[in-house]
């Protein structure tokens, strides 16, 4: 089965919290309500300094996504 990079989700028992599940390595889920990451990865310590800089950027991605398909339910 083929995944799309990100996908949108949510849950009853979060009501507040939207996340977006990034289906690739480093695969992660954030909650946009407080921009918190989980990992879904195990990390080396040579890993997690690559990982900082590439952080940013997979959020500012994920973050894109979330208004890409906000803006597909406001047409």
């Amino acid at each position: 089965m083929e995944l799309p990079k990100f996908l949108l989700a949510d849950n009853t028992d979060f009501p507040d919290a939207i996340f977006i599940v990034h289906t690739e390595y480093p695969r992660f889920i954030i909650n946009l309500e407080n921009d918190e990451v989980e990992w879904m990865e195990e990390f080396s310590k040579e890993d997690e300094a690559d990982l900082m800089d590439e952080t940013e950027s997979l959020v500012e991605a994920a973050t894109a996504f979330y208004d890409r398909e906000v803006s597909r339910y406001d047409q």
